[in-house]
């Protein structure tokens, strides 16, 4: 049984998306007549998934109609999926950091809120097709973070106590999930959010450089 297996948020996390993100979210306002919002301002809409993204870009927009809103959801879904990839880049030292756990034994997942049709493509255009042996965006079936669900899921996957697995992320979200899934639970300090968010949700401890994954998983299982 593999006893070692870390999870990975998506945005902020282990990928730069911002511009990405903003992107497809100010082609959707602009579809609804809406005004632009600052890329910068896209840190805190998203995190939640991409309903909830559109709902907050809309409310800062001016606010919406209920059927402008599910208009806009569907829109800023399919603008998501279309530039998934839209200047898109590893953070640095990531790839040096994954390849360093795999070579010391970690399985490696993703689970994040971004569409499932769009995760997978930015993680797979990033760093290929061998470096998560699974990932997973949001989809049906599976409730978005910060429920636990998606994240127990993987770790019976890979046959792995929730107890054994590491989950990293850059926001309350994903303090909230690693927490309710009873995993050791990292906020990462380059990614949208900052340490007082993620320690006022849980964080079991906080990691300022992309090396530090490294030695955090190490300590983690030097503890076990």
């Amino acid at each position: 049984m593999n006893t070692r297996l870390c999870i990975f948020d998506l945005d902020g996390t282990i990928l730069y998306t911002l511009e990405s993100i903003a992107h497809a979210g100010n082609r959707m306002l602009r579809e609804l007549g809406r005004p632009e919002q600052p890329v910068d301002a896209y840190r805190y809409f998203c995190g939640d998934g991409s309903d909830i993204l559109t709902e907050r870009a809309l409310t800062a927009a001016g606010g919406a109609a209920e059927e402008e809103l599910r208009r806009g959801c569907v829109l800023n879904r399919k603008y998501i999926a279309e530039y998934a990839s839209y200047h898109v880049r590893p953070y640095e030292g990531i790839p040096e950091a994954l390849a360093a756990l795999k070579a010391a034994g970690e399985t490696l997942a993703v689970f994040s809120n971004k569409p499932h049709e769009a995760a997978g493509p930015a993680v797979r255009n990033a760093f290929g097709d061998e470096v998560f042996s699974c990932i997973r965006g949001q989809k049906a079936g599976i409730p978005p973070k910060p429920a636990p669900d998606g994240a127990l899921d993987i770790a019976r996957r890979f046959g792995v106590r929730p107890e054994d697995c590491l989950y990293f992320g850059d926001s309350r979200t994903d303090m909230r999930t690693g927490k309710a899934a009873g995993m050791h639970t990292v906020g990462v300090l380059w990614g949208y959010r900052d340490a007082k968010e993620l320690l006022d949700n849980g964080a079991d401890e906080l990691i300022g450089t992309p090396e530090k994954l490294v030695t955090a998983a190490a300590r983690f299982r030097a503890g076990r």
